[in-house]
């Protein structure tokens, strides 16, 4: 037997969770939103919706762009974007620990 959780933040409604910092760490990895939405099988306008949409919520811009041309496209997160993936990325690791101790507390002897 195993626990299952998942762990979002809300402000009134959903405003970021593992789906975003998902696009998020593969944007980060790949440079351009593109490139990332292949990779996790998702098209290119619904990551850039999910971005904006993100982005609105927050309060704060995400990713900082770079249009087409001779040197190509891309993208990059911003000093505010960084902190958010590095902040969710330690809270979910808490949040884990404590959620796997609490498992074993009370489950452990079944």
């Amino acid at each position: 037997m195993r626990v299952r959780y998942k762990v979002w933040l809300e402000e009134g409604e959903h405003v970021f969770g593992e789906g975003l910092f998902t696009l998020l760490r593969e944007i980060e990895q790949e440079g351009a939103i593109n490139r990332a939405a292949k990779n996790l099988s998702m098209s290119y306008r619904q990551a850039w919706g999910r971005i904006k949409k993100a982005e609105k919520r927050l309060g704060f811009q995400l990713l900082l762009t770079r249009t087409g041309g001779e040197a190509g496209g891309g993208a990059e997160l911003t000093p505010q974007g960084k902190r958010l993936l590095e902040s969710y990325d330690r809270f979910r690791q808490q949040v884990e620990e404590a959620i796997q101790d609490a498992f074993r507390k009370n489950f452990g002897k079944l």
